[in-house]
């Protein structure tokens, strides 16, 4: 296999010391008992976009991860979390915003806030995550894995690109059916102590397409409608994307460190954001907002590779 060349945002394959093992082989046996546990229906529709996680399957997805995650993995910045955690308590609409490089960020960032206890054990409890369909409908055993955790799926508009209006008519239907549906359930829930997870990038960051790495602009949407939000970077990885299908992803062992940053209120940081983008003449202000958060999201990230490399080195 070919080592790819890569940047702060990603380390080279080359770099993993431990062996690379493909997912779907390593636990070909767990597989198989997940999947007997996953009693909801696969096809998403107006009328099932809220899943509740399924707690039994949570454990699956902890061993998954103790057999490969490092002495020195953890969360810092567990004091923003708390902040957040602290104001959804209070009624006030809380977006966590992840980077996203793998199917386990979600599954890793819940282990390690356990790990920490107190309010981590308590804000993991009130997290829901927006996926999309594809979680769900296109393979049985991805949807067995995600239905450990309690989301929203959406239709995400990176899915309708290629739909044609005539011949796709009614997979448009259902797409606009669902997010409505959607939006009426993060609009009740925001306001009850739940704390809404979203992946701004709207996808894994693949390496061979750098576009995968920008916002959606449908993310402004989330910051308009929201009270506050805290955003978390993410260094090192236990899955390694592949193109092709997600259960042949490569695992390895590696320290993972995420890094949350300061809570900020939605409606200041949205305008500010606009108003840079009308100084400076840029006429897209919702993707501006999006752009910056992006920005915000380089920040921590580049605080949990700097912690990480701080741990290799045997500094920490």
């Amino acid at each position: 296999m070919v080592p790819r060349k890569d940047s702060l945002y990603r380390i080279p394959l080359s770099f993993y010391t431990g062996p690379m093992e493909v997912l779907s082989e390593v636990f070909r046996g767990m597989i198989k008992e997940v999947l007997s546990l996953l009693k909801s229906e696969t096809r998403i529709t107006e009328h099932n976009v809220y899943q509740q996680a399924v707690p039994e399957i949570l454990p699956f997805l902890d061993r998954m991860i103790d057999r490969y995650i490092k002495g020195g993995s953890g969360i810092s910045g567990m004091e923003h979390l708390a902040d957040l955690y602290a104001k959804a308590e209070s009624g006030k609409a809380c977006l966590l915003f992840l980077e996203h490089y793998s199917n386990l960020d979600l599954p890793l960032f819940s282990y390690l806030a356990r790990k920490e206890g107190g309010v981590g054990k308590d804000l993991t409890g009130q997290v829901v995550a927006i996926a999309g369909r594809k979680l769900n409908e296109d393979s049985a055993t991805v949807a067995a894995f995600a239905a450990g955790y309690t989301r929203v799926v959406i239709f995400p508009s990176r899915a309708l690109i290629d739909l044609d209006a005539e011949k796709d008519r009614e997979e448009l239907v259902r797409s606009n059916a669902i997010n409505r549906a959607a939006m009426r359930t993060l609009n009740k829930i925001k306001y009850e102590g739940k704390i809404v997870l979203v992946f701004p990038s709207g996808t894994r960051y693949r390496p061979w397409d750098p576009a995968s790495k920008r916002g959606v602009r449908e993310i402004d949407s989330y910051i308009k409608t929201f009270d506050y939000f805290c955003p978390v970077g993410i260094a090192g990885e236990l899955l390694h994307i592949r193109q092709g299908d997600m259960m042949d992803d490569f695992i390895s062992e590696d320290v993972v460190r995420f890094a949350a940053g300061a809570v900020q209120g939605c409606r200041e940081f949205r305008e500010k954001a606009r108003a840079g983008a009308e100084a400076e003449g840029v006429e897209d202000k919702k993707q501006a907002a999006v752009d910056e958060l992006m920005k915000v999201l380089e920040g921590v990230h580049a605080a949990a590779f700097a912690e990480r490399e701080k741990i290799l080195a045997g500094k920490i």
